[in-house]
């Protein structure tokens, strides 16, 4: 970490507002079940907005199957994924060394000052979804089992766009980071696969 970034930790970090548009350069896969009572009963739990949430879910309902949140019609992801994706970042990156490093108790951080608009976010597509099917391992009591699992797919070139507002305390540098980090890891079902990774458009 360079001198002037820990002489920014010690002292007050302004707050920002970004705009942010992610350009998926690898199919995103959607992580939002399309059993209703499925995301009732066991995802939407702890959500203050279950009943909102569930009136998002897509309109196709099958079993085993996941999808994206509607917004009129249209796929969309909320913006708790957005705000995940940040703390998984600061964590990878901060056990790499990066600036993340400096940021102390940074889901807490992440949680309390940082904050994305729109609510629920448009995927602008780039072409058709497209279910993708791959292969689960598990290890089990019985010995290693095997299932499909069945995810809609918004293809390579789709992008979404929101607004990226800290109230302060988070350097500028880190958030930088973290979308940088993006291109190899990036949103939805299957990232250690390569899915969802993006590139990122940061303007101010």
């Amino acid at each position: 970490m360079t001198t002037k970034v820990k002489a920014q930790m010690k002292t007050k970090v302004a707050g920002f507002a970004l705009n942010v548009k992610l350009t998926f350069t690898a199919p995103l896969l959607g992580t939002v079940p399309k059993d209703p009572a499925v995301y009732a009963n066991y995802i939407a739990a702890n959500s203050p907005d279950v009943n909102g949430e569930i009136e998002t879910l897509p309109l196709q309902e099958e079993s085993g199957w996941t999808g994206f949140h509607q917004l009129d019609g249209k796929p969309a992801i909320y913006d708790y994924a957005i705000k995940g994706f940040c703390k998984d970042a600061c964590s990878m990156m901060t056990r790499a060394g990066g600036l993340s490093a400096g940021l102390t108790a940074f889901k807490k951080v992440i949680d309390g000052v940082l904050f994305i608009t729109p609510r629920l976010i448009e995927i602008h597509l780039s072409g058709e979804l497209k279910p993708l099917e791959r292969p689960l391992r598990a290890q089990t009591a019985q010995g290693e089992r095997i299932c499909l699992a069945r995810s809609d797919a918004a293809p390579a070139g789709s992008w979404i766009e929101f607004l990226l507002e800290s109230l302060g305390g988070l350097d500028r540098a880190i958030v930088d980071e973290w979308f940088d980090y993006g291109r190899r890891r990036g949103l939805g079902q299957w990232r250690n696969g390569g899915y969802g990774s993006f590139t990122a458009e940061i303007t101010q």
